[in-house]
């Protein structure tokens, strides 16, 4: 990106107003090595705990304890979006009504959860049979009784970690930011989750957390920022995505690109499934995150040390934009990126862009007259992505310089919704009400 047009970017995040950084440099690099093999492990871990799952959760016995969402063709949000067949197809993968948690973070958190829990139970000599149904006996969840699991959290994360842990018998506290919305509060708690509220952002409960755990040698703290358990969980997701295309004849490859669209808070699930997908298919799929307007981490962290940004050259927060950091999109209200996720991604990232919150709920509204879906605010993100990378002159550069104009008539575009499930009626009601007030 020239001097101009990045300086040109740089005014619109200060101002928040909605903006492309298109990336994939050659030149960059991740300093971590994650392989393929890792990602299978991961896989592999929710196989083995599937039986145990479907046993301790109902909503899972129909699929034997995989916790998995449907990839579904959307033609009438793509004619609502005013997207052009010639521009390629529409899909959505809906990990807005994963089972059990209710949004993408049931990937990361609940592999977190397994993994520590897994751990816990070889010590303990709990699998010397290798029955993972035995960890649902009075015995294993003994064991675990004296066992803490801990995470920061606006939400999402909250939920997935403190549902699975107090399922499998951990004591289980969420360390809750202001912006978290009551319901999933009160969703928590009536699992007998404890749940820490504190008055700061996500930084601070996650901060304020991590401090409480590291005095306790029973409690393990899942650190969104910096987890590579939770990064492989979000990859685990890839494998069943890449057969999900190819049960629905859908090629990925030079001249049929994938362009794939996803909400992002601190960056780690979206990081781990572009992560994913990357060692699926190569420089074939385009992977590009979603953020609001206000809370732009994410490509902020990207554009550190770009001439454009004096002054921020280490692990910037999007105060130091000026902006404040409140969003309706309350997952997604993260001032500092995950620096793991950034690194990882930082070589293959096809680009971010930014939405504003009123945008959040015309097509949230949008989304479910046209294709009867009910998805909550920051899961609406995606959905600017397309039109954000074929109408933009950062986005247009992209496809040009990625060779890819020549092929967009074969283009499938994926946006990835990741959350909505267990917002309450009355919650949704509201979001219906504003999102049609800003279309009329």
């Amino acid at each position: 990106m020239t001097f101009p047009a990045l300086r040109d970017l740089v005014e619109d995040l200060r101002h928040a107003r909605p903006a492309l950084w298109a990336g994939r440099s050659e030149g960059a690099r991740s300093t971590h090595s994650i392989d393929a093999a890792q990602v299978q492990q991961a896989v592999q871990r929710f196989e083995r705990f599937a039986p145990l799952l479907a046993q301790l959760f109902p909503e899972l016995q129909v699929s034997g304890g995989r916790i998995e969402s449907a990839l579904l063709h959307v033609p009438q949000m793509q004619q609502a979006l005013q997207l052009p067949e010639q521009l390629g197809r529409l899909w959505l993968k809906a990990d807005h009504s994963l089972p059990v948690a209710g949004s993408i973070k049931a990937r990361g958190g609940v592999h977190e959860v397994l993994e520590y829990a897994e751990q816990i139970a070889l010590q303990h000599g709990l699998l010397a049979d290798g029955d993972y149904l035995q960890l649902a006996s009075d015995a294993a969840r003994a064991v675990f009784a004296s066992y803490q699991v801990a995470v920061g959290s606006t939400g999402n994360l909250g939920l997935s970690i403190g549902v699975m842990a107090s399922g499998l018998g951990f004591k289980a506290t969420v360390h809750m930011s202001a912006d978290a919305k009551e319901w999933k509060k009160q969703r928590l708690r009536a699992r007998g989750v404890q749940v820490v509220e504190h008055a700061g952002d996500y930084a601070q409960a996650v901060a304020a957390g991590r401090a409480l755990a590291d005095q306790d040698t029973h409690c393990h703290f899942v650190d969104d920022e910096h987890s590579l358990s939770l990064l492989l969980g979000y990859a685990a997701a890839a494998p069943y995505l890449v057969a999900q295309l190819a049960e629905n004849g859908i090629a990925v490859d030079e001249t049929h690109p994938l362009f794939v669209y996803i909400p992002c808070g601190v960056g780690g699930a979206p990081g781990g499934v572009a992560l994913g997908l990357q060692q699926a298919f190569g420089p074939h799929v385009h992977c590009f995150f979603a953020e609001p307007v206000q809370s732009p981490c994410f490509m902020v962290e990207m554009l550190a040390g770009a001439a454009a940004l004096p002054g921020l050259e280490a692990h910037p927060s999007v105060y130091e934009l000026g902006l404040n950091n409140q969003t309706e999109a309350d997952g997604l209200a993260v001032p500092r990126a995950s620096e793991l996720a950034a690194d990882v991604v930082r070589g293959f990232l096809g680009g971010v862009f930014t939405v504003e919150d009123e945008t959040l709920f015309r097509h949230l509204c949008l989304l479910k007259d046209r294709e009867g879906l009910q998805i909550e605010p920051s899961a609406a993100a995606g959905f600017s992505g397309p039109r954000a990378l074929l109408e933009s002159v950062a986005g247009q550069d992209y496809l040009q310089r990625q060779k890819l104009l020549p092929h967009m008539a074969n283009a499938t575009h994926i946006v990835w919704t990741t959350g909505g499930l267990f917002v309450p009626d009355e919650e949704y009601a509201r979001f219906l009400a504003r999102g049609r007030d800003l279309l009329n």
